[in-house]
């Protein structure tokens, strides 16, 4: 009766790992990498999901050198018009604060426009 499960999950991480997108995932690190103005910005554990609508990326980071992923708690997230370069930002946040094109303070949206401009660059 146990073996039932484990087999099932067995045939469903496979594909669950596939689904991944290592574009989208160095999209958003790229993103993240511009916010905090380093290159050396530590990235956790990274999920992305090109199938949804709008496609995103989840990811925990630390901005202290050499944190390990186990100790990182702070997330940042991206989400984009689409799976494929160019990906166009749609929205990003970090821990709870999200940064959108329409967004009424004026600071957060002058965020965004930046960290949108700053992609469209480095995917030309």
């Amino acid at each position: 009766m146990l073996k039932y499960p484990i087999l099932f999950s067995i045939m469903v991480f496979p594909t669950a790992v596939l689904a991944q997108s290592s574009d989208l995932e160095a999209t958003c690190k790229t993103v993240a990498k511009n916010f905090f103005l380093s290159d050396g910005l530590a990235i956790g554990t990274v999920q992305s999901f090109p199938e949804l609508k709008p496609p995103g990326v989840r990811m925990t980071y630390s901005t202290r050198p050499g944190a390990a992923a186990a100790d990182m708690s702070d997330t940042f997230e991206c989400e984009f018009e689409k799976a494929d370069k160019p990906h166009n930002l749609v929205k990003f946040c970090v821990s709870s604060t999200c940064y959108v094109p329409n967004d009424g303070d004026a600071e957060r949206k002058r965020h965004f426009e930046e960290m949108r401009i700053l992609l469209q660059r480095s995917e030309k």
